[in-house]
């Protein structure tokens, strides 16, 4: 396997990279502050996507301090995203491990300096399990843990570990998970069956903890969801109970994980009542908090307040730290504004993105807030269609401003996004490995 990259800021940007503008020259992706673009100034293209550098750094901060006092450790899911240099920064800020779902996400995260790599998935198939061996035996201190949740996927790592020896135990954890969902032990009997089956395999894997993913919960209201979460954390407790109890976990803490963005509160709170008799490290894998949004998550957040005190302590919560910009481009028809925006540029699994904001370069000033009744009802490729009423003041050439709902599938329309100070100057970028 690859051995760590160089300095990424070396990353070379020029006119073919969406969001560059067209002429110029190539220049490393770490000088692109010396510019001294500005979004509202026309410096660059739009459409483009930007973070926002204050609200970045508010929302790392806020829950590294979040899951340092409820006495858990954070593994932020990298595929929000893929990009190493805001891994880093959450590393720095005290996350325990990067997680993420498939061995090219691991590799990318490894090639970046990443020291424990939380792989939250099943490892099938000769290059996932070649690759993730490769790299456990190349790279000593390197850590790499796996899900397991069939007898069949406890049998084929063993196999390939006892044929090509990395020198130490494969770390995974048991899944568990619920009817309807993606992968997991779906009752205690095959859950049971999959951690004798690690604990025969010793020495090549061991058994190192119990993982679940309440994201796809639900219910009609997000209190019925929560309801349902906390019925699954159960199971994950009385599971990992039942492990303790026929002495089938590794030695060292046993950990217990789950990973959402919308109950990580619910999570770190159940699993700190485990009454494990060992000691219990909680890994949260919270990814999109880093941006947050201006949908989907903000109205989880809004319950994560009413349900945890601990939250309004923090003070100010969760911030929007993502925008898509984009112009009118046309007026066709009374109430109709088309823009250069479209699914190519955003993502909308959360909802479509949300008008918030406008600018006129000829003008000046700051961006002024849009009324409500601006609303996005389609996006094609390139185009978006916006409702206006017959009092907006949006004309042709005019700038505005998108909030986004669940910023995973935005992040991966853009191979880099740049990092914008409260006056829109742009003063970094982050370059995204999809």
């Amino acid at each position: 396997m690859g051995q760590p990259v160089g300095d990424p800021a070396a990353f070379l940007l020029d006119e073919t990279v969406k969001g560059m503008p067209p002429g110029v020259a190539p220049f490393p992706i770490g000088a692109i502050g010396r510019h001294g673009w500005n979004v509202l100034a026309e410096d660059l293209p739009l459409p483009l996507a930007v973070l926002k550098r204050r609200a970045l750094d508010h929302n790392l901060d806020w829950m590294a301090r979040f899951v340092g006092d409820a006495g858990a450790v954070l593994a932020p899911h990298g595929k929000t995203t893929m990009a190493p240099g805001l891994f880093r920064e959450q590393i720095e800020r005290g996350a325990w491990a990067i997680t993420v779902g498939t061995i090219h996400q691991a590799v990318v995260a490894r090639r970046h300096g990443i020291r424990r790599v939380l792989l939250a998935n099943q490892l099938v198939g000769r290059q996932a399990i070649r690759g993730a061996l490769d790299m456990l035996r190349d790279d000593p201190g390197f850590e790499l843990l796996a899900l397991v949740d069939s007898v069949a996927v406890v049998e084929m790592l063993a196999k390939a570990a006892a044929a090509a020896p990395v020198g130490r135990p494969v770390p995974v954890l048991l899944e568990i998970g619920y009817a309807g969902g993606r992968t997991g032990c779906r009752d205690t009997e095959t859950a049971l069956a999959v951690a004798r089956a690690v604990k025969a395999a010793e020495p090549h894997l061991a058994l190192r903890g119990v993982e679940g993913f309440e994201g796809l919960v639900s219910g009609r209201t997000v209190e019925e969801a929560a309801g349902q979460v906390r019925l699954f954390l159960e199971r994950m407790v009385a599971m990992a109970a039942q492990t303790e109890a026929g002495g089938l976990f590794a030695d060292g803490p046993i950990i217990l994980s789950a990973g959402g963005s919308a109950f990580y509160d619910i999570v770190v709170d159940r699993f700190r009542r485990a009454g494990l008799d060992r000691e219990v490290l909680l890994v949260s894998r919270s990814g999109c908090y880093v941006t947050h949004d201006s949908l989907m998550y903000r109205d989880f957040f809004a319950a994560v307040r009413g349900r945890a005190p601990l939250v309004d302590r923090l003070g100010p919560g969760l911030q929007p730290a993502m925008e898509v910009w984009a112009y009118v481009q046309s007026r066709p028809e009374t109430g109709k504004v088309v823009l250069t925006m479209g699914q190519r540029d955003v993502g909308v699994t959360g909802g479509l993105p949300q008008a918030q904001s406008w600018y006129r370069p000829t003008v000046g000033g700051a961006p002024a807030a849009l009324d409500p009744d601006h609303v996005v009802t389609g996006l094609n490729d390139q185009h978006c269609h916006m409702t206006v009423p017959a009092t907006s003041p949006l004309a042709v050439g005019d700038m505005v401003c998108f909030g986004v709902s669940h910023p995973c599938v935005t992040f991966d329309k853009w191979q880099v996004l740049p990092v914008v100070d409260d006056g829109y100057t742009v003063v970094g970028a982050y370059r995204t490995f999809f």
